[in-house]
């Protein structure tokens, strides 16, 4: 039998030698991402452009480009914990001016980008290896002092970096190119992210997306100071949707160059675009004449009748109340808010289920999308629309199956989902920063707006770009953009006695005063601050 002398003995040996196991794995850790920091990165030519490429250990593994000054382009290309950091120092012009006017060159350009990115990851690959181990191998020989325990920090660091790389190379997906996230200056946004047909069309082409980026960097630079014009593709409609600017004078300076960068069609507001709907805010709605393009309009809860009929006054506005207008060639349908949130004199209702109950009663007036046979409804006073736009998310749930579409507003959240019908509901943030309610908080809120790109030919959405701008005080932009996974998509009638929103069963929704074709009746319709409607209102969340 051991003795407890021997037992103690061996605890410590084990101990001890899991201690050491355990420093040497920290500081060959250590010294890895010391000698990445330092020395994993290289500047090799890549078509035109000279690009400096580097990896530095992050929590997110991620590809960044960096076009200065007009901001950067993020990718999820990888789920390693590297980051890929492509910074273009310079741009020849003598090369830049050769591939904007020589077709062959332009031609050969996407297997010249891909073959020079290549041999420039494959030098900083190495170059990142042997700067890991140095570094694992110095902090070994710095802390140990001992040549035998540096080795094994540098073997350590070794296998670290080649993990990571593994792991960075089994998760690469090339087809993030196509959803890039870009921070700067608005006008870098359409020359650095392209077209939305382009990448739509060509989704699946990694090398012509990289193409595409450096053709537009090269024209940057060959033009200098002045940005390119940025030409509308012909085969997309550009719909520019904006939500709860509560009037927040910002609001149409976003609105305006968000027009002019995004060249967009139509403009679709969901809401709110007054606070307490009074006559003194009417000269804030004034700027929709100014646009110069189509500005479809649904009341929000803030929005009173006065409101709504100030909006409906401005040229270019189109206003919708159950009622439905092809404009740009898309057939679209809206449903103003029932509700009057800043009457205060009548008790909200206890639940969302009127919400409900009018998204389903203006659901039934509507002609789905192309259903194969017999599932179609053939009834010929169906609507056929190509989207609804509403003000709040739950009457948008609601219109589940009835549309491929539904854009919404209210929660100052953006947010996009696809409901089992296989509609798609896009509820907008506060294009307006959520008004004054934006500096209750610590950080102001951002404002919030997204350009809908739309095929002419089939009416459906192909991708967005989702615009981010700093709130009040703030000086950054940043857009995300989307690809629609299956434009053309089936849309499913929505089951019979399926739960609402609500978490209710609901049958066939009662009309009451929610049919569609007449007005919805106000709780109340405000007049230089007095009420003059009547109605029953609804339950609100006040935003």
């Amino acid at each position: 039998m051991e003795t407890s002398a021997w037992k103690g003995s061996r605890r410590r040996l084990i101990r001890g030698r899991v201690a050491r196991v355990l420093a040497i794995t920290a500081v060959a850790v250590a010294g890895a991402w010391l000698g990445l920091v330092l020395g994993a990165s290289v500047q090799t030519p890549m078509g035109p452009a000279d690009v400096q490429m580097s990896f530095q250990p992050t929590w997110r593994g991620e590809s960044v480009i960096d076009v200065r000054p007009l901001g950067t382009l993020r990718f999820a290309s990888h789920r390693g914990p590297l980051r890929l950091t492509l910074g273009i120092e310079a741009v020849h012009p003598d090369v830049a001016q050769e591939i904007l006017n020589n077709p062959e060159w332009a031609d050969r350009l996407p297997e010249t980008i891909e073959r020079d990115l290549i041999e420039g990851l494959r030098q900083l690959a190495i170059r990142a290896v042997l700067f890991a181990v140095a570094g694992g191998f110095l902090a070994g020989l710095i802390v140990f002092r001992r040549l035998s325990r540096a080795a094994w920090t540098g073997v350590g660091a070794l296998v670290v970096v080649a993990a990571l790389g593994g792991v960075s190379v089994l998760t690469f997906n090339p087809r993030s190119v196509s959803e890039p996230r870009y921070t700067g200056l608005l006008t870098g946004v359409p020359s650095l992210i392209g077209s939305a047909e382009s990448i739509v069309t060509r989704f699946d082409e990694y090398r012509g997306q990289l193409a595409k980026l450096v053709t537009n960097v090269s024209q940057l630079y060959e033009a200098g100071s002045t940005l390119p014009i940025y030409t509308p593709d012909p085969g997309t409609i550009r719909v520019l949707h904006v939500s709860d600017l509560h009037i927040n004078p910002v609001g149409w300076n976003v609105i305006r160059s968000l027009k002019e960068q995004f060249k967009v069609d139509l403009i679709i507001d969901t809401g709110d675009i007054s606070d307490h709907g009074t006559r003194a805010e009417n000269p804030f709605v004034e700027e929709i004449g100014k646009l110069g393009v189509p500005y479809v309009y649904v009341r929000g809860n803030h929005d009173s009748a006065v409101t709504q009929r100030a909006v409906a006054k401005q040229k270019n506005a189109i206003v919708l109340d159950g009622t439905a207008k092809t404009v740009k060639g898309l057939r679209i349908y809206g449903i103003g808010d029932p509700r009057f949130t800043p009457d205060k004199s009548l008790e909200p209702a206890d639940d969302d289920a009127d919400l409900v109950n009018l998204g389903r009663t203006h659901a039934v007036r509507l002609a789905p999308p192309e259903r194969p046979s017999p599932v179609a409804d053939p009834s010929p006073e169906k609507i056929p629309v190509d989207l609804v736009a509403v003000h709040d998310p739950t009457v948008g749930r609601a219109l589940s199956g009835a549309t491929a579409l539904v854009l919404a507003g209210h929660v100052h959240k953006r947010s996009t989902e696809l409901l089992p019908t296989r509609t798609r509901l896009m509820i907008q943030g506060s294009t307006g920063g959520a008004g004054l309610r934006g500096l209750e908080h610590e950080e102001p809120t951002p404002l919030e707006a997204s350009v809908l790109y739309f095929s002419k030919d089939t009416h459906r959405l192909q991708a967005w770009d989702d615009i981010t701008v700093g709130g009040l005080g703030e000086q950054w932009i940043q857009c995300q953009r989307h690809i629609e996974p299956e434009p053309g998509r089936t849309i499913l009638p929505e089951p019979k006695n399926a739960p609402s929103p609500t978490g209710t069963i609901s049958g066939t929704p009662s009309p009451v005063a929610l049919a569609s074709g007449a007005n919805v009746p106000y709780a109340s319709e405000v007049s230089d601050g007095r009420r003059n409607g009547t109605g029953r209102k609804l339950r609100a969340p006040i935003v």
